[in-house]
C-alpha cells in the first residue's frame, strides 16, 4: 500500500462493500491499526461445501504489531462470526464490545475451546485513548441490544461508522442517542461510514412496538398452539414475544441451537425477563394446547433448521396439529425465498395456518433503517465526506445518492470495493491505491485451504457428476492387467447405459496402452486418460464431469 503522507489516516475495508455481511473495517495512522468488526457471510448455492466465508487477514498478518484493538459494534454473526478465526490467526491485544456481544463472543470461544483473556466491555459513556487515535461511543436502535456508532478522532480529523442502525421512536429497548450524535456532527465529522442495508427502501422502517401489536392481537385471537419461527439473534423480537406470552399464560418452548444460545444470554444479562415461563418440549407437549408457544429457528427455509424438520414431520419432539398457527417472524434474506416458499407449502399440507409478513400483517420489522432514516444520520453527524458501507453495489450507489440529497457534495462520497484506501490528510479525504482482500472459505476445521481449482472441481460435481477410471498395470513389465473398471457417481445410471460405459472402458485401455510401450509415467497415463475421456464424454452428453484416473501399481517379475 502506497503512503502519500508519513502522518495521513488511511480508511479501508476487508468485507462489507459491495456485500452484505462479512463487515471488517481499518483504520491506520502512523503505527497504530483499529479494527471495527469481523463478520462472517453464508454461501450461495454456487460454493458447494462451505459452511461461512471470512475476510482475508493478510494484510493485517504483515502488520501485526501495529493493530491496537477490535472494536464490535453489536453482536451480530455479520460483525461478530469472524472473531474464533481471527484470533487463530493473528495476535489481536484487545477485544471492545458492548455487554450482550460480550456474551456472545465468549460463547462463541467457548465453543471452540479458544483461550482469550482480553475482552472488555465499553459502554456509551467510556472513551478509549491510544498515541494517536481516540474511541467514544452512541447508543443505536438495532434489533439486539447494546448497539454502537463509533466515533474515532485521529490527527487528520473525525471518523464515524454507525454500525447497523434505525432510527425508531417507540423502540423496545432503549432509544438512540440522537442527542450525542448531534453533539458529535456539531463538533466536525471529516468522514462517515453508513449502514446501506435499506437504502433503496423509501420512507420510515416500521417501529419494533407496531410488530408487537400486531402479534399481541394474534395470541388474543388464537386458540391453539403458536409457532413462531424468526432470527434467533433478533432480541428485541424475542423479548416481547416472551412478554406477549407472559400476558397471555402461554409458556415457551425453545427449539435450535442459536436459539437456547441467544435466549440463555439474554435471561443471565437481564435483557429478557420471565425465566419461569420457560418449559422442555416434552413439557409443553403435555400442556393444553392454548397454553403453548413453540419458538424455534428456521425463518429462512435452512433445511436443517427446527421448523424445517416440524414440517417435514420429521422432529422428533414436535408433530404439527390441525389447529396449530405457525407465524414467520422475518423476512426473507434475498436467495432464500424459495426455501422459505418450500417450507411453507409443507405446513399448508399437514393442514395449519400460516402466517407471513405482509402489508397486511405488520409481524416483522428490519432492523435497518430505510432511506428517511439514513438520511437523518446524515443530517446529525453532518459529515465533510461520505462512504457507504455494509451493502451490494446498488445499495451502496442508492445512499450515495442520498447523501448529495442532504448537501454533501458528489465528489466527496466514496462507492468503494473491499481492500480499496481513503486517505485522509489534514481534513481532506481521496482515494489512494488498495490492500489485499478477498474471500476465505471456511469448511469444516480448514481455513483457507479450499480455493478456486477445488470449488470448481466441487461445481463440476454438483452437476455434472464424476467418473472413475482404475487401472491395474505391471509396472515392471509395462502391461495393462485386464481392462479398466470404469464407475461413476452423478453422472449416469450404470444399469441403463452399459454399452456407453463399454466405450468408455475401451477408450481408457487404448489411451493406457499409447503411453506404457517404454516406461509407465503416471502423470502422463492419468493425462491421456483425461484427456481422450472428456472430448468423448462432452462429444456424446454435453456434459463435464470430473475424471479421476486411479493406477494401482501390480509389480510382477519380468520374463
Amino acid at each position: 500500500m502506497k503512503f502519500l503522507n508519513s502522518g495521513d489516516t488511511k480508511v479501508f475495508a476487508l468485507g462489507g462493500l459491495g456485500e452484505v455481511g462479512k463487515n471488517m473495517y481499518c483504520i491506520m495512522t502512523d503505527n497504530e491499526i483499529i479494527i471495527t468488526d469481523v463478520g462472517i457471510t453464508f454461501p450461495s448455492n454456487e460454493l458447494p461445501g462451505i459452511d461461512y466465508i471470512i475476510p482475508d487477514f493478510t494484510f493485517l498478518k504483515k502488520n501485526e504489531n501495529k493493530i491496537k484493538a477490535l472494536f464490535i459494534t453489536h453482536g451480530h454473526e455479520d460483525h461478530i462470526g469472524g472473531i474464533p478465526y481471527l484470533l487463530q490467526t493473528i495476535n489481536i491485544p484487545a477485544i471492545y464490545a458492548p455487554n450482550q456481544a460480550i456474551g456472545l463472543i465468549r460463547k462463541k470461544l467457548e465453543d471452540r475451546d479458544i483461550k482469550y483473556k482480553n475482552l472488555f466491555v465499553y459502554t456509551e459513556k467510556s472513551k478509549i485513548k491510544f498515541k494517536t487515535m481516540s474511541v467514544e461511543f452512541f447508543r443505536t436502535t438495532h434489533s439486539i441490544p447494546d448497539s454502537h456508532g463509533i466515533a474515532i478522532t485521529t490527527p487528520n480529523g473525525v471518523i464515524v461508522t454507525t454500525g447497523d442502525f434505525k432510527f425508531d421512536l417507540t423502540p423496545i429497548g432503549p432509544m438512540s442517542n440522537l442527542q450525542k450524535m448531534a453533539a458529535i456532527g456539531a463538533k466536525g465529522v471529516t468522514l462517515l461510514l453508513s449502514d446501506s442495508t435499506n437504502a433503496l427502501n423509501p420512507g420510515f422502517s416500521i417501529s419494533e412496538s407496531q410488530v408487537d401489536e400486531t402479534l399481541s392481537e394474534i395470541f388474543l385471537e388464537h386458540t391453539g398452539r403458536i409457532i413462531i419461527a424468526t432470527f434467533a439473534s433478533n432480541i428485541y423480537r424475542l423479548k416481547h414475544i416472551v412478554d406477549t406470552c407472559k400476558r397471555n399464560n402461554r409458556k415457551i418452548a425453545i427449539f435450535g441451537r442459536s436459539m437456547e444460545n441467544n435466549i440463555e444470554i439474554s435471561l443471565n444479562e437481564g435483557y429478557i425477563k420471565h425465566k419461569e415461563i420457560f418449559v422442555t418440549p416434552e413439557e409443553a407437549n403435555l400442556l393444553s394446547p392454548d397454553k403453548v408457544c413453540l419458538l424455534c429457528t428456521g425463518s429462512q427455509g435452512e433445511p436443517l433448521a427446527a421448523l424445517s424438520r416440524i414440517a417435514n414431520g420429521n422432529h422428533r419432539q414436535i408433530k404439527l396439529q390441525p389447529d396449530d398457527l405457525v407465524i414467520f417472524s422475518s423476512s426473507a434474506i434475498p436467495g432464500n425465498a424459495l426455501s422459505i416458499s418450500k417450507v411453507i407449502n409443507k405446513l399448508y399440507l399437514q393442514g395449519v395456518k400460516v402466517c407471513t409478513n405482509t402489508s397486511l400483517s405488520d409481524i416483522h420489522t428490519s432492523g435497518h433503517g430505510n432511506q428517511e432514516e439514513l438520511k437523518l444520520m446524515l443530517r446529525l453527524i453532518n459529515p465533510k465526506y461520505f462512504m457507504p458501507f455494509h451493502g451490494e453495489y446498488r445499495m451502496l450507489k442508492q445512499h450515495a445518492d442520498l447523501a448529495v440529497e442532504c448537501g454533501i457534495p458528489r465528489e466527496n462520497t466514496f462507492i468503494l470495493k473491499n481492500g480499496d484506501v481513503l486517505s485522509i490528510y489534514k481534513g481532506n479525504v481521496k482515494k489512494d491505491g488498495n490492500v489485499i482482500a478477498g474471500d476465505v472459505y471456511i469448511d469444516g476445521n480448514r481455513i483457507g485451504e479450499i480455493g478456486s481449482a477445488v470449488m470448481k472441481d466441487r461445481k463440476l460435481m454438483s452437476s455434472d457428476g464424476i467418473v472413475v477410471v482404475i487401472a491395474n498395470i505391471d509396472t515392471a513389465n509395462n502391461k495393462l492387467l485386464g481392462s479398466c473398471n470404469i464407475t461413476s457417481r452423478g453422472f449416469v445410471l450404470i444399469q441403463e447405459n452399459i454399452e456407453f460405459l463399454k466405450q468408455l472402458e475401451t477408450i481408457s485401455n487404448k489411451a493406457i496402452l499409447s503411453k506404457i510401450n517404454k516406461h509407465v509415467n503416471y502423470s502422463e497415463v492419468k493425462s491421456e486418460i483425461v484427456s481422450q475421456l472428456s472430448n468423448y464424454i462432452y462429444e456424446k452428453t454435453g456434459r463435464n464431469p470430473i475424471i479421476l484416473p486411479v493406477i494401482m501399481d501390480i509389480k510382477r517379475e519380468a520374463n
